[in-house]
């Protein structure tokens, strides 16, 4: 059986970095699988070259032949798509090619289908897709709720390679440094981040870190100087291992205006720093508030300052709210699991049996329940 995996391009990004982590990691004796993205600096990522085929970032027709050609030569059978765009493409292609195909979709973020003709993405998905893999409960629900078809919706999480987010005890070294990982876009709300660091001003043992670039990188930048915030407050760019800066950090803030389920919160986890977040999407499936990280209902630069002047003077508490974190990741959120509950549902869909000699075979099978 044949599976191919497509994506936009391979920027920076949450639903490219799964993608990556799919081509990586997926393995199974029944199926062999195939990769499809216009090109980005993620595709230093890719292992399988030699199984990857090169999109194009705007030319609709060409990347439909480029595709045609590809499903009809490896009789592709599962076509899995990791934007609302790919799956637009696979139904296209469904017109032209005999061999029928199942079509799963991984939903990362809001679309603009989503957001402004509910109506038309609801026919659309239970027509045409065979299953939607949602990375939080928080989102499944928002779907169930427009309409979808709840038989067709599972939850697979993010998964983290623990190895290489790897728990490090921290030196309790008299500077302190307070960050955040984020792409610098206007939904990740940096502005606040800054609101933050102002209102921490008058703790000259505190720095704040911006790691990520964006958009909005040179706006940011500019306001940072307008506050006067040019030694408080670093700007690191882009960076190549997060879990090198995530490991650097004594806290790290997420101030999102929205989420879904975002990555950092699991590989700070993973690494033993503990979380202050804004109450978002399925971050509290994740973190349960005052065990495995903090979690603040609304964006109050006080709160925000007062936790991490909390944290920062109560080493036990960091050191309860680190190992909480570390223990729930390694249960909930490893990278083996969401490689495993990603094959459960190719087999779902291609009708596959699965055993249950083992604890991974019980835990797909939980998975497979979980839509029902």
């Amino acid at each position: 059986m044949n599976v191919l995996l497509v994506t936009d391009k391979l920027i920076m990004g949450g639903a490219e970095n799964y993608f990556c982590k799919l081509e990586n990691e997926l393995s199974h004796p029944d199926f062999s699988f195939y990769y499809a993205a216009a090109p980005g600096e993620l595709y230093r990522n890719i292992q399988e070259k030699q199984r990857f085929t090169f999109l194009h970032k705007k030319n609709h027709i060409l990347n439909l032949r480029i595709l045609w050609k590809l499903m009809t030569t490896k009789n592709i059978k599962i076509y899995h798509a990791n934007s609302l765009r790919m799956v637009f493409y696979a139904v296209v292609l469904s017109c032209f090619i005999k061999s029928k195909f199942s079509i799963v979709y991984t939903k990362h973020n809001v679309t603009l289908l989503e957001k402004y003709f509910p109506y038309l993405f609801r026919k659309f998905l239970n027509k045409y897709t065979s299953k939607i893999i949602t990375v939080s409960d928080f989102e499944k629900y928002q779907l169930i709720n427009h309409g979808i078809e709840s038989r067709k919706i599972c939850t697979v999480y993010n998964g983290v390679d623990l190895k290489r987010f790897e728990y490090q005890h921290k030196k309790n070294l008299p500077q302190k440094k307070v960050g955040i990982l984020a792409r610098i876009s206007k939904e990740k709300n940096h502005d606040f981040f800054l609101e933050v660091a102002d209102a921490c001003r008058n703790h000259p043992n505190i720095t704040f870190h911006i790691a990520g670039d964006g958009p909005d990188f040179h706006a940011l930048q500019l306001q940072r100087d307008k506050m006067g915030l040019q030694e408080k407050v670093q700007m690191l760019g882009g960076v190549n291992t997060p879990e090198e800066f995530l490991r650097d950090m004594d806290i790290l803030l997420v101030t999102s205006h929205r989420e879904v389920f975002p990555m950092v919160v699991l590989e700070a986890m993973s690494v033993g720093t503990p979380i202050i977040s804004i109450d978002k999407g399925g971050i509290n499936e994740a973190i349960d508030n005052g065990e495995s990280g903090y979690l603040i209902s609304e964006h109050s630069k006080e709160e925000f300052c007062n936790k991490i002047e909390y944290l920062l003077a109560n080493e036990l508490k960091r050191l309860q709210l680190v190992k909480e974190a570390r223990t729930k990741v390694e249960s909930n959120f490893s990278l083996k699991r969401m490689i495993e509950c990603t094959l459960a549902v190719y087999l779902k869909v291609t009708g596959e049996k699965i055993g249950s000699q083992t604890k991974e075979r019980s835990m797909v099978k939980d998975v497979l329940n979980s839509d029902r």
